[in-house]
């Protein structure tokens, strides 16, 4: 996928100023910054929930920026929003067949689903149970495996660390990189820019709505402007 000097506007104010990025199949990579920086809404310019004011978001070949989210999730490309936002009225199970909606088959539904838990086995300990009724850290995980549900080659998860405990983060992380593992291509937008540089091969760092700094998460870690800024050196 390849953005390429992607803008937005809210009314007069512009979120993102000309920025382009890429990601290769097979990696993980990262988008870093603090609050207001504009991570949420690239994230959402790239699922079709943002128009683009100007620029061009690019998803295997195809020129994705306008089309319809429906359009771009049957493309292969899913999104896990901030703060979880699952339906809090429906069951764990209900949940994740929502995640399918795109291309609903009920045969294959169902082996969907038991892969889903065995990424997440609390997930079907809990099938039944309301999604309002978990925990903060299971409703996550509920978050991940629905839109897993859409079978994706990309997913774009926004802040999968907020608000979760540390220990509840570091198994929420673990969980990343075994889907990781299994094939997917990971586009992560996080705070915690540690833990998100130890797991990404890549990251890009966006102030303001600007892109500053990008490279490999080895020389992001070692920089002294980051160390300053980001992890307190």
């Amino acid at each position: 996928m390849k953005l390429i000097d992607v803008q937005i506007h809210f009314k007069k104010i512009e979120i993102l100023k000309k920025i382009s990025l890429e990601i290769q199949g097979g990696e993980i990579v990262a988008l870093l910054g603090a609050n207001g920086a504009g991570k949420t809404s690239t994230l959402r310019t790239i699922s079709g929930l943002i128009v683009p004011s100007a620029g061009s978001i690019q998803f295997e070949g195809q020129k994705i920026n306008g089309a319809n989210p429906r359009t771009i999730v049957k493309m292969g490309l899913a999104h896990c929003p901030e703060g979880r936002k699952v339906w809090p009225d429906m069951s764990v199970l209900e949940n994740l067949e929502m995640g399918a909606y795109a291309w609903f088959q009920r045969k294959v539904v169902k082996s969907e689903i038991e892969r889903i838990f065995d990424n997440f086995p609390i997930l079907q300990e809990r099938k039944n149970q309301l999604a309002g009724t978990l925990s903060g850290g299971e409703q996550q995980m509920l978050a991940i495996g629905r839109a897993l549900m859409a079978k994706p080659k990309l997913l774009l998860l926004d802040e999968p660390s907020l608000g979760l405990s540390p220990l509840v983060v570091e198994k929420t992380f673990a969980v990343i990189k075994n889907i990781h593992r299994q094939g997917t291509t990971v586009f992560l937008v996080e705070q915690n820019l540690y833990l998100a540089l130890k797991m990404a091969h890549r990251g890009y760092i966006l102030e303001t709505g600007r892109i500053v700094l990008a490279g490999d998460s080895k020389s992001l870690l070692s920089n002294s402007l980051v160390k300053k800024a980001y992890l307190g050196g």
